[in-house]
């Protein structure tokens, strides 16, 4: 039996002015499966990103993110939908400089609503799972940026989302620091079923993705491998 799709997007097109970025974009991520997106800057890659998890509108097709279709939501809708549904790891961490490592995970506990009991106790527990429970109470600025990575990651997967949208997760981290990341991310995405859609540049990330796709001039062309 195939695990059920986390993300469908179908057809997509998006245009900024008279210049088409997407053409069609057609893909679809099951749960627990994890996809790379690899292609030049300018390819589309990051507008593709933001189509998925509603920031950025899109002129026709569909986005089916876990069941639920951007279009028949609005606005308030797809905040709901990006705080319960997706968790987000990005290159330059995005973390809130004056929290403290357990805070940052803990944030978007808060965003849900959960009580502050059951939302430091998971946070603690993420934290223990990415090797960083012994510095919970550090706030960024102390932290390497393998250190930085690991936290973000714990804290994508605070809110238990079907989807990570990975942008380029690597890109600021030594080889050693950027394995430890991506066994982590393979190894939550096994254990949770949650799907990863990867945008990057590096090869040595798609190591952890069974499908391997290019975008050029705004079009996903066939798998890699």
């Amino acid at each position: 039996m195939k695990p059920p799709l986390a993300l469908e997007v179908e057809q997509l097109r998006k245009s900024f002015g008279p210049v088409e970025v997407l053409h069609g974009v057609n893909l679809e991520v099951a749960a627990g499966e994890r996809v790379a997106l690899m292609g030049r800057s300018g390819s589309g890659k990051s507008t593709l990103l933001n189509c998925i998890c509603g920031i950025e509108p899109f002129d026709r097709g569909e986005v089916v993110v876990d069941g639920q279709a951007l279009s028949t939501i609005n606005e308030t809708g797809a905040e709901a939908m990006r705080r319960e549904k997706i968790g987000y790891v990005f290159q330059s961490f995005h973390l809130l400089p004056t929290l403290t490592a357990l805070e940052n995970v803990e944030f978007p506990g808060q965003l849900l609503g959960l009580p502050p009991r059951e939302r430091i106790d998971r946070a603690r527990e993420l934290l223990q799972l990415v090797g960083l429970g012994h510095r919970e109470g550090h706030r960024p600025a102390a932290l390497s940026g393998g250190e930085r990575q690991r936290v973000a990651l714990a804290r994508a997967v605070m809110n238990r989302p079907r989807l990570i949208l990975a942008d380029e997760p690597t890109g600021s981290l030594d080889l050693a620091s950027g394995d430890q990341v991506l066994d982590l991310l393979e190894r939550v995405s096994i254990d949770a079923g949650i799907a990863v859609l990867i945008v990057t540049h590096d090869t040595n990330t798609t190591r952890i993705c069974s499908r391997v796709f290019r975008m050029q001039d705004g079009r996903i062309l066939e798998p890699a491998q």
